[in-house]
């Protein structure tokens, strides 16, 4: 084996899970800083302003790259079950595959993005004020995607095979590297958002050109080859069968996000900002809970591949107990010390007040928000990607945009808007417990290709 992958099938599971999830924990937190550090520089460098700009596109960027990174996850269940089972052609079939969906989606992302920016902000009903900054940033992020798409899938390929030590570097690298060019682009040549937007760009591409090299040169039977990059369509099928519920439903819970963004940006440009501000921190709690998703995905992929049926199930109890406990820890820090932290992102008294009404709402409830995910993914990886979908389209989506609708008009309240995420954060989590507890999810990839 590869010294870069880690078997997950043998071996103490907390130890496995673990040394899995320690350095996703890392990038995750690297890529948090920077992103941080893109709405402190902006905040403080351009005004209140250009970080409502920033903060107004923020959901519309995760609804263009949600269904293309959704569908590509579908190839990390395929791989880290392939793997797991020692059948190296059909994962040679599923990397390669993968690679030419990324290359492909990214490419039509640059396209679509960049043409409809202005219809876009448009349906979002950005504030006046911000609309043309916002275009600006928007516009040219949405230039350099193919990056952020190429990083993603090539990552998600490592990832699946339990390296997550590489992605870390070279995040932490690409982070060090938006900062300083944040600095440069904003500060010295005075480039406003649209050198925010160029230094994210450029470090996503130095990103996935990294991930593409350590590909090409590992020894591993997961190793990228530029010939052989091509749709092997039954592969293809696969990853669309098992990716396209997890894009379909990130997208769709995205559209949702937006709305919910649309009620705040009603809400006038300090609360934007504020509100955009809590969300950077709010990013923290998601460290632990991304890193131990990504882990429980791959860890139930690859025992389930291998047949530990038992060994799957107590990684997975671990695993959510882990994500929960980490980010209600966050939770209550946050809860404690909103009022102090929202000050590095802005001097308005106003935007703080937002930001602190939307932490004190949230934040104890992190612990529901990791149990959902966590669930999401542990079916995930045993090849049951509807069920997900269903729960996040019911709650995170449909039931998100009707109490919105019905109750913004009544109660005339922001804080209506920040209540409804607990709401329905706990809702999914119920569902997808009950479905985790009486449901055979253990023998499901056995039973779909039977």
């Amino acid at each position: 084996m590869h010294q870069d992958a880690m078997r997950m099938t043998e071996g103490s599971i907390p130890e496995k899970m673990l040394r899995f999830a320690a350095p996703l924990f890392l990038g995750n937190l690297f890529q948090q800083l920077y992103n941080t550090a893109d709405a402190l520089i902006v905040g403080n460098m351009l005004g209140s302003g250009a970080l409502a700009a920033v903060s107004a596109t923020g959901t519309l960027v995760f609804l263009i790259i949600s269904l293309f990174v959704g569908i590509s996850a579908g190839a990390g269940v395929l791989i880290s079950r392939y793997f797991g089972s020692q059948d190296h052609e059909k994962l040679e079939k599923a990397v390669h595959t993968n690679v030419a969906f990324s290359l492909a989606a990214g490419g039509l992302m640059t396209i679509f993005g960049v043409l409809l920016t202005p219809t876009f902000l448009e349906w979002m009903d950005t504030p006046p004020d911000v609309q043309d900054q916002a275009a600006d940033y928007i516009r040219i992020f949405f230039a350099g995607s193919l990056g952020l798409v190429l990083y993603n899938g090539l990552r998600g390929i490592m990832q699946a095979v339990g390296d997550g030590k590489n992605p870390l570097r070279y995040l932490v690298f690409c982070s060090c590297l938006n900062v300083v060019l944040d600095i440069a682009f904003i500060g010295l040549f005075h480039a406003g958002v649209e050198g925010a937007a160029l230094a994210t760009i450029i470090s996503q591409f130095l990103s996935g050109l990294l991930c593409l090299r350590r590909l090409l040169h590992t020894d591993g039977p997961y190793r990228v080859e530029l010939r052989k990059i091509r749709f092997d369509w039954p592969t293809l099928d696969l990853i669309v069968r098992y990716g396209l519920p997890s894009g379909i439903q990130n997208s769709v819970i995205a559209i949702a996000n937006v709305v919910v963004q649309a009620n705040i940006n009603d809400f006038g440009t300090m609360a934007v900002a504020g509100c955009g501000a809590y969300s950077k921190i709010e990013g923290f709690a998601f460290l632990p809970i991304t890193s131990f998703t990504i882990s429980l995905t791959t860890f139930v992929g690859q025992n389930l591949g291998a047949r530990e049926y038992q060994r799957a199930k107590r990684g997975a109890v671990f695993g959510l107990l882990c994500a929960m406990g980490a980010a209600e820890l966050i939770g209550v820090l946050l809860y404690l010390t909103a009022p102090w932290v929202l000050q590095a992102f802005s001097r308005e008294t106003e935007a703080i007040g937002f930001g602190v009404d939307k932490a004190r709402i949230c934040a104890l409830f992190f612990c529901l928000l990791a149990l959902s995910h966590g669930l999401a993914a542990v079916l995930r990886g045993a090849g049951k990607a509807v069920i997900p979908m269903i729960s996040m389209l019911s709650f995170w989506c449909v039931v998100r945009v009707a109490f919105l609708h019905y109750m913004v008009p009544i109660t005339k309240s922001i804080n209506t808007v920040n209540w409804v995420y607990p709401l329905t954060w706990a809702l999914s989590a119920v569902f997808l417990g009950l479905y985790y507890w009486r449901a055979d999810w253990i023998h499901a990839f056995e039973k779909q290709n039977a």
